[in-house]
């Protein structure tokens, strides 16, 4: 990896507790519910269900223990302002540590999974915008188009002018992250934090990272 000349990243549970973001989507929903409906603690039984481990239905999980009347629209109004708030979340420590070091002496980028607006949003808020490189937004290609897909990673090879030998791709997801990298020759790192969502995730070696890593702080020895 002492050869790598891009280093890219994923988003979510890479750069930041991706937890922190639905911790801020349930409080902004929280809000949303009382201005409009007056429904008290939102926030309190979403957040029990997600510690719980609860996924997928969870607003309508709420709802029911909360005794509201709901169909789909309301479904559809909660999940858009979860996608639509400005989240409150920050880098993980040595995520902030990462981007600063090596954007010295190295080209760094970022592909990201998630609807375009919602990325945006938790980049501009992280403030990392201008301290990378280059930016890939898969929404912006189309759903079709995001990781797995090949598509991002050639767009950043393209972007940036490095061939896929020179690239290097951190991720957590490894049915999503890697698979699409490894088919153009990138390196691939997946970061298993101790709090995050696919830490415990098995996966074949085939759609799995080259090397596993614990910390960002490990890449000054790798790269």
């Amino acid at each position: 990896m002492k050869n790598t000349k891009l280093i890219v990243f994923d988003l979510d549970d890479t750069l930041f507790p991706e937890h922190e973001f639905v911790y801020s989507g349930f409080h902004a929903i929280s809000e949303w519910m009382l201005d409009h409906y007056s429904v008290f603690s939102f926030f309190d039984v979403a957040w029990e269900l997600f510690q719980a481990g609860k996924r997928g239905t969870i607003f309508n999980q709420t709802l029911d223990r909360l005794g509201v009347n709901y169909d789909c629209e309301l479904i559809a109004q909660l999940i858009q302002v979860y996608r639509d708030h400005k989240p409150k979340i920050k880098l993980h420590e040595d995520a902030e540590w990462a981007i600063k070091f090596f954007k010295d002496y190295r080209c760094t980028g970022l592909i990201t999974n998630g609807f375009l607006h919602t990325q945006q949003n938790k980049v501009r808020a992280l403030g990392i915008e201008s301290m990378l490189d280059q930016i890939i937004y898969c929404d912006v290609f189309g759903a079709e188009n995001w990781k797995p897909s090949s598509v991002p990673y050639q767009k950043m090879m393209e972007f940036t002018g490095f061939e896929g030998s020179e690239c290097l791709y951190i991720g957590d997801h490894p049915y999503k992250d890697f698979i699409g990298a490894k088919k153009l020759g990138w390196m691939t790192l997946r970061i298993c934090r101790s709090d995050g969502e696919y830490a415990q995730m098995s996966a074949d070696v085939g759609k799995d990272a080259h090397c596993k890593i614990t910390s960002l702080y490990q890449l000054a020895h790798l790269c």
